[in-house]
């Protein structure tokens, strides 16, 4: 069975081949161009980090161009941070990294690391575990994060280690929903957001716990984040949308079949507007930079919502 992310690239990938061919060549293009001399990918300083790296990856996997020496030198540039001290962000890039190009390649970054390495890896998660059910951004965090339960999950499912006590998490997320609809990132936040959002149903769609309240009431706000140039806002004290949380915001409404509350003609147009004519998407209307990072989320929201436009016009 396909865990969350490997399904997400898979759908990703199937999207994206719909997409004009000069489309696509044009952000694999920006993309490939984008790779270090080590194998790495960086943002828009400094050298190359798992974190960027993460995103080139999945983009050049939905694009089909996970291959060659492409693939060979990030696997050797994954391989070399196999035994640092990383994040949970970063080191859940380095594991689905490691998983895309498995996938594509059949190359295994973790041919010379121990075969108890997936145990390592649970027990290290699991001191990230608080007493509210949830998982915290670094060990001794008091309490927990919405995002960061989610990438515990996701990593669980890659390492093929399933979560402990997992009611216990879906009682963390429940609890950080708030009074308004949509989810907190955190216990202290006073209003939800959209990433926060997505990464919480994502959590209950793994753990299938997602209750019809749930769903009407993440659909009503969700709706509500997106403004008049189409996009989706990150939260209701933003008043413009970005790409990511375009992304974020349009793939949770498509996974609660929530095809008739939402305007996929504008998305799109928005998202159309955030590509740069060289290759690459910008971050926002204030954000006129590309990086490899909104690149993944400009090209999969390009691809989700022409999709899902297609499909509600054939209804």
């Amino acid at each position: 069975m396909y865990s969350y992310l490997e399904s997400l690239t898979v759908r990703l990938a199937l999207a994206t081949a719909e997409l004009p061919e000069a489309t696509r060549q044009r952000h694999g293009d920006f993309m490939l161009a984008a790779q270090r001399e080590d194998g790495g990918f960086a943002g828009r300083e400094g050298g190359s980090d798992l974190y960027y790296t993460g995103f080139a990856l999945r983009s050049l996997a939905i694009l089909g161009l996970l291959e060659g020496d492409v693939s060979s030198k990030a696997a050797n540039f994954l391989r070399e941070r196999l035994s640092g001290q990383e994040s949970i962000v970063d080191f859940s890039s380095l594991i689905y990294g490691a998983n895309l190009i498995s996938a594509a390649t059949g190359e295994d970054v973790f041919r010379d690391a121990p075969q108890t390495w997936p145990d390592t890896v649970s027990a290290e998660l699991e001191k990230l575990r608080c007493e509210d059910g949830g998982y915290a951004k670094g060990q001794g965090g008091k309490a927990s994060s919405t995002y960061h339960t989610f990438l515990v999950l996701l990593c669980r499912q890659l390492i093929e280690r399933p979560v402990h006590e997992p009611q216990k998490v879906v009682d963390f997320i429940r609890s950080q929903a708030a009074e308004d609809g949509g989810f907190r990132e955190i216990r202290v936040s006073k209003r939800a957001g959209t990433n926060p959002t997505a990464a919480a149903v994502g959590t209950l769609r793994i753990l299938d716990s997602i209750s019809p309240e749930t769903r009407e009431e993440t659909i009503d706000f969700l709706a509500e984040m997106q403004v008049d140039t189409g996009g989706i806002r990150a939260n209701s004290r933003i008043p413009i949308a970005d790409t990511l949380s375009t992304f974020t915001g349009a793939l949770t409404l498509i996974d609660l079949d929530a095809t008739d509350e939402f305007d996929w003609k504008a998305a799109q147009m928005y998202i159309e507007g955030m590509e740069n004519a060289n290759g690459g998407f910008h971050g926002a209307e204030w954000d006129m930079a590309c990086d490899v990072e909104y690149t993944f989320y400009g090209l999969a929201s390009l691809a989700l919502l022409r999709a899902e436009r297609s499909e509600s016009d054939s209804q």
